[in-house]
């Protein structure tokens, strides 16, 4: 849903941090902190009982957390769903919703909560309590746990599986209203909430929780729906992503049964001689996908409905690139060299503008110590497909299908597990307008990208029939979403970087900035 998270695999927006990564450092935290104690009405006028509220309830806040990851929802391995979704509501009515429901779909539930404040504007939100899968071994801490350790450059950092993606910064906001509750304050909007316990897969059933009549209802109130993100860089300057590529997640399965060619089991090498094998069958079709480098999606008629970036969205980027240090970039990236040698110009359009087709992994036949000497039967690979404007996942799965059958595919099972459309909003929007405002309030650098590279289910929002401008909202920082030792800073004594506490008072002014837009 993303600074963004410099994790590999993540989603939400891996790569368009690197717009932001080199910005120049931001007014030193403390500094922040004294700009946010004026009277501007806009962001709450005083609000030192506000900052008390948060001090005292710290401790609190950092255990809830803590108890959340200690729960873990995973959609695809169906663990803890019910157990989680209950948590969900349980955080929400603790937090002063006057009602979340559950909401059954033909996959894993969704919750729906409402917090009438009696002001006269509503809030949208979007939340998620389900998280990736993890291995223990790899992780430096168990990932469950939720220990906080010492992490330079940041200070205080969770560790734990949900940390930054998504856990620590929706239960920063639900800081934000313990802390206004305990300051005496009403929440300055009221807020329409839905959230999802399956978008580590792809939201396949999101939309059946939205679409409910009284979700649409409750929706149709709504000015903007925003997400709780932990936006800095480690430099702390901010950027705010106008919308999002769509996503598609499928897997290919080659089997010789299926093919009615091979053996129909595993069978031993030697064979190979006078028998087809289903792995190579895959990987032949795999070929057909992308470019002779596979930078390319060469899918057929794949490109019939990109939307080339705008002049606007080209100069966002150019101005992106103006005010980055390249070589700030690929470190934190890890990166040796763009695709293909481009610029970094290049490549920032290129990550904005272009679709893609991408193998998350594969497997077929033995993978353990040694060899085993045998001819597998069957083979899969998992692909995730990015599409842009005015791609859709509907579209992406025919043209995907078509594709392989008039090569002689057909018998190649594509199984889409999940997916959605691409999501933008405009920068004039009240929500983009109420974000800048209070980030540039805080005295950070702030910039724009035409869109995250990642994916959120923002299109459910941002289309028919709810047709509202939907993105993120956060300070903080936080890293590693997806992989091993996923973190989200706690205290922070980086003085570019919020932390959790920090982070609690900017989501309080945010609200006052969307009651005030």
């Amino acid at each position: 849903m993303s600074g963004w998270t410099v994790d590999k695999a993540n989603r939400r927006g891996l790569l368009m941090m690197a717009a932001a990564a080199g910005a120049t450092l931001v007014m030193p935290r403390m500094l922040r902190a004294s700009a946010g104690k004026g009277s501007d009405a806009t962001f709450g006028g005083d609000l030192s009982a506000v900052r008390a509220a948060i001090e005292k309830q710290r401790p609190e806040a950092i255990k809830r957390l803590q108890s959340w990851i200690a729960l873990p929802s995973i959609a695809a391995e169906n663990r803890n769903m019910q157990e989680g979704c209950q948590m969900m509501m349980d955080l929400l009515k603790d937090a002063g919703f006057q009602s979340a429901k559950m909401m059954p779909t033909d996959g894993q539930p969704g919750v729906f909560a409402i917090l009438d404040a009696g002001a006269k504007r509503t809030v949208g939100m979007y939340f998620m309590y389900d998280v990736k899968q993890f291995v223990p071994s790899e992780w430096s801490s168990p990932p469950l746990d939720a220990a906080i350790v010492d992490k330079s450059p940041f200070g205080k950092v969770m560790i734990g599986r949900g940390a930054i993606n998504q856990k620590g910064p929706e239960a920063t906001f639900l800081a934000a209203l313990h802390a206004l509750k305990a300051s005496g304050r009403k929440p300055p909007v009221n807020i329409v909430l839905v959230a999802e316990g399956e978008e580590e897969i792809a939201s396949p059933h999101f939309r059946q929780v939205v679409h409910q009549p009284e979700v649409l209802a409750a929706l149709s109130k709504c000015h903007e729906v925003f997400m709780p993100f932990a936006s800095q860089t480690p430099q702390g300057g901010v950027q705010i992503a106008l919308g999002a590529k769509g996503a598609v997640e499928v897997e290919l399965v080659c089997s010789t049964e299926k093919w009615g060619r091979g053996s129909k089991d595993d069978i031993h090498s030697s064979y190979k001689a006078e028998l087809d094998s289903a792995v190579w069958r895959l990987v032949k079709a795999l070929s057909t996908l992308v470019s002779e480098d596979g930078n390319d999606p060469a899918i057929d008629g794949w490109f019939e409905h990109v939307k080339p970036l705008t002049e606007r969205q080209k100069q966002i980027i150019a101005d992106n690139v103006a005010a980055t240090n390249e070589a700030d970039v690929k470190k934190l990236l890890g990166v040796q060299h763009w695709v293909r040698d481009l610029s970094y110009r290049d490549a920032l359009e290129r990550l904005a503008s272009q679709p893609t087709v991408n193998i998350e992994g594969m497997f077929a036949g033995y993978t353990g110590p040694g060899g085993k000497t045998i001819l597998p039967s069957k083979a899969t690979a998992k692909l995730d497909l990015r599409l842009v404007p005015d791609q859709t996942a509907a579209e992406a799965e025919a043209k995907l299908k078509a594709h392989l059958a008039k090569r002689g595919y057909g018998d190649i099972e594509v199984k889409v597990t999940g997916g959605y459309d691409p999501t933008q909003t405009d920068e004039n929007s009240s929500l983009i307008k109420a974000s800048a405002s209070v980030y540039k309030h805080e005295g950070m650098h702030v910039s724009l990208s035409p869109r995250l590279a990642g994916s959120w289910p923002g299109c459910v929002f941002t289309g028919a029939p709810v047709n509202l401008p939907a993105g993120h909202f956060g300070t903080g920082h936080g890293s590693r979403a997806h992989a091993p030792d996923e973190y989200y800073v706690i205290e922070s004594s980086n003085p570019a970087v919020q932390g959790m506490a920090e982070a609690t008072l900017s989501y309080v002014m945010h609200l006052y900035a969307l009651a005030s837009v």
